[in-house]
């Protein structure tokens, strides 16, 4: 792996295999992290966490990079199996005190998905009425139009 600074010692053997496969792919687009950057929803620090495992990318990261580098949907699942396995097993920070004092620590929870998705991979969203906002302003201009239409009709009768 030249151009890239070594992994830590004591990384569990999930963590640096999925981190390693994640730089080759990385590698294989032949963008620079700026670039990689502008191509997706993450910075080119946040991806320069990921790449040297000081953080675990989110789930929507690394399809992000699947995408990009033009892998097929067999591989990109295979990363997504190797994303589970790793995150699982990644290394927990010290929990910090304001998560301690609200009685939740680190101890035993698992990281979550980046709740932020990109504006292309959000799902539709639900609304709460099946009513279509753009029908119901088209519904309530035509009211108002019959309704001045009417006003201005009994004005001058």
């Amino acid at each position: 792996m030249s151009g890239w600074q070594a992994l830590p010692d004591d990384l569990p053997p999930e963590v640096r295999h999925f981190v390693e496969q994640l730089r080759q792919l990385k590698d294989r687009t032949g963008l620079s992290l700026v670039a990689l950057g502008a191509r997706t929803a993450y910075s080119k620090s946040s991806w320069h966490r990921y790449l040297n495992a000081t953080q675990p990318p989110p789930r929507q990261a690394v399809a992000a990079l699947c995408r990009i580098a033009g892998l097929g949907t067999t591989d990109a699942e295979r990363f997504g199996v190797r994303w589970e396995l790793a995150v699982q097993a990644w290394p927990r920070p010290a929990p910090p005190a304001r998560a301690a004092e609200g009685g939740k620590g680190a101890d035993g929870e698992r990281y979550e998905d980046d709740p932020t998705l990109p504006w292309w991979d959000e799902p539709p969203k639900e609304r709460a009425s099946g009513m279509n906002p753009l029908l119901l302003a088209a519904g309530l201009l035509l009211v108002l139009v019959l309704l001045l239409g009417l006003a201005g009709a009994v004005a001058s009768g």
